[in-house]
């Protein structure tokens, strides 16, 4: 009798699936402390009498932390390992969450927060390359979206513990607990997230896929028989060792590195993946919500709500993903997914092209108001049932085992990047014109479509292994190394 794909899925033990749900609670760090500031920004900006630009700065300086420790999580995973980056991400945001709840000026806040971003960077690559390193490939995609619902849960919980601490001091710049305001609260609440990770960190067994790179294979077989008993442990550890014994040919073959400007066009896809998946404009698309919102006749007191009310339909969005990611495939849900948002993003700048007033005097007559404002749910729809988890779920899995932590590492260092990018170039570009700033996200959302469409091949139900050899170019090292291993008449 065949194994279907879901029974296959129902059989995983329990335990791979506790290893997944822990692996991402970097995730959740990574959304809470990126958004934690959020509730804060204001009662920093009187504590210390910031101008506009230095809190601007003082706030978005996490993002190039982020870029910094994601480069470097690469190199950490691949020379000490996946469970040792992960102690270190947790010691950082609990020394950042700690420094920044006590900073005494601005200059210590933004080095802290700089700490902190170094955390998030390590958690968002170690999380995906772990996940998908421990992960059956029948349900390797659901699992690897639980990085981007443990995101998206974070986020919440941040906006959520904001409004709890604002609301019983009286305001954000009030005292509450020993004198110390409800801002360095908010901050130091992140210190619980960051024990519970480090400890999870000392509980989780090593990748199997490190451990054969490292020569440990008896290590690796043991693993391998705790997260998948009813599978061939030894022939996925003979793939793997093929798989790395190829990567090393190529390599010595000299175009491991590749001619694309010292990269394998791999690593620029999975590089370009996460810049589109940043300036489809997802980090910014409700900066301008305030107005948006009064524009069609909410309240401004009403904005907190609604914020929360946006998590929780991320958080509902991403699941809808994990339950299809594996059933229909990847690139479905990211074509249907780039529709959704292109159009979204199209017809929000079609209603602010008719709109009258400006700055927060915006108003949107006739049907344009509604219009906007279900465009704006659909783009966040569109985007977190698709583009948010799927890019979390590739980057783990189209990289060859050589090299997969130090490119996602690369491939989310340039995601960071063009999340800073993104986010200092909004306000100026929505005060010069928003139909054109919403526009040129449609542009962006449109190219995604044609990406996935011509360049990311169909990745589900297969192995990390065979994943891996569809983004291999005919005529490369790489593919004359595949049939070296092969017949070694041939090397």
């Amino acid at each position: 009798m065949t194994i279907t794909q879901d029974q296959t899925a129902a059989k995983i033990p329990k335990r791979v699936i506790w290893l997944a749900v822990a692996g991402a609670v970097g995730g959740f760090l990574f959304g809470f402390d990126s958004s934690v500031v959020n509730g804060a920004v204001d009662a920093i900006k009187d504590e210390f009498a910031l101008s506009e630009a230095v809190t601007g700065f003082a706030v978005a300086v996490a993002l190039l932390g982020c870029a910094a420790g994601a480069y470097l999580a690469g190199k950490v995973a691949d020379r000490y390992g996946r469970i040792p980056a992960m102690k270190l991400g947790a010691l950082l945001f609990l020394v950042s969450a700690i420094g920044t709840g006590f900073a005494f000026g601005v200059w210590d806040l933004i080095f802290w927060r700089l700490v902190g971003g170094l955390g998030i960077g390590l958690a968002s690559v170690i999380a995906p390359a772990y996940i998908s390193e421990i992960s059956p490939r029948h349900v390797r995609g659901r699992l690897a979206s639980l990085q981007q619902l443990a995101i998206t849960t974070g986020i919440f919980a941040a906006l959520l513990s904001d409004a709890v601490f604002a609301t019983s001091a009286g305001g954000a710049d009030q005292a509450l607990w020993f004198g110390l305001e409800a801002w360095r609260w908010m901050f130091m609440a992140a210190a619980v997230p960051a024990v519970v990770y480090g400890w999870i960190a000392f509980t989780l067994p090593e990748s199997p896929r490190f451990l054969v790179f490292q020569g440990k294979n008896e290590e690796a077989l043991k693993v391998f028989k705790t997260i998948a008993p009813n599978e061939d442990s030894d022939r996925h550890l003979r793939d793997i060792k093929k798989a790395i014994d190829e990567d090393k040919l190529a390599g010595q073959k000299g175009s491991l590195r590749g001619k694309a400007l010292g990269l394998q066009p791999v690593v620029w896809i999975g590089i370009i993946l996460s810049v589109l998946q940043q300036f489809v404009g997802i980090n910014v698309i409700f900066y301008y919500s305030t107005t948006l919102w009064k524009a069609v006749g909410f309240q401004e007191k009403d904005s907190l709500t609604i914020s929360v009310a946006t998590a929780i339909t991320n958080i509902l969005v991403t699941l809808v993903a994990i339950a299809l990611v594996d059933r229909i495939g990847r690139r479905p849900i990211m074509l249907a997914g780039s529709i959704g948002m292109a159009l979204s993003l199209g017809t929000m700048a079609l209603a602010f092209s008719s709109a009258t007033g400006s700055g927060d005097a915006i108003s949107l007559p006739g049907a344009w108001g509604p219009a906007a404002l279900v465009a704006a749910n659909v783009f966040v729809i569109s985007f977190g049932a698709s583009w948010g988890p799927l890019v979390w779920v590739l980057l783990g899995e189209i990289f060859p085992s050589r090299i997969r932590a130090r490119a996602l590492g690369l491939a989310a260092a340039a995601q960071w990047i063009a999340n800073f990018a993104i986010t200092l170039s909004f306000p100026v570009m929505a005060a010069a014109s928003l139909p054109l700033t919403y526009a040129m996200y449609a542009l962006f959302a449109a190219a995604s479509f044609f990406f996935v469409m011509f360049k990311v091949p169909e990745t589900n139900g297969m192995s990390l292994e065979q994943a891996e050899t569809l983004f291999v170019p005919k005529g490369s090292a790489k593919e004359s190394a595949k049939e070296s291993v092969k017949d070694p008449v041939k090397a």
